[in-house]
């Protein structure tokens, strides 16, 4: 079993930025393709990155594409994104999740999810 925490959430003005980090325990992650999903509220959960289990690959959803980074420190157990240039429509709750697949996506499985954290974006 893997246990995931998310933090690094809060509010933030538009333009603004935040890193959310991921906190894995009860197994190490190196061996899985960790992501970052979010939920906007009466919206489905969706797609915002992955990382493969060594880190060399990366993969974005288009409306991040350019301001987000998503990284790993597979010896700390920990994943990050690191969100810049904020819009008030990044607001939602942000989920860290982890898969054995080597690609995690919003048509994939996916093993393992973190409670969430809550990003606000103000305008």
């Amino acid at each position: 079993q893997v246990q995931l925490a998310e933090s690094g959430g809060g509010l933030v003005q538009a333009g603004g930025s935040l890193r959310l980090s991921c906190a894995a325990s009860g197994r190490t992650i190196s061996t899985y393709t960790m992501g970052w999903f979010r939920q906007a509220p009466g919206k489905e959960r969706e797609f915002v990155a992955g990382i493969s289990w060594s880190g060399a690959g990366k993969f974005y959803a288009n409306s991040v594409k350019g301001r987000f980074t998503i990284s790993r420190d597979n010896a700390k157990n920990t994943v990050s994104l690191q969100m810049n240039s904020l819009k008030p429509e990044d607001t939602a709750v942000y989920y860290c999740a982890a898969d054995r697949r080597p690609i995690i996506s919003d048509s994939t499985p996916v093993a393992y999810w973190g409670q969430g954290t809550q990003v606000t974006v103000s305008s």
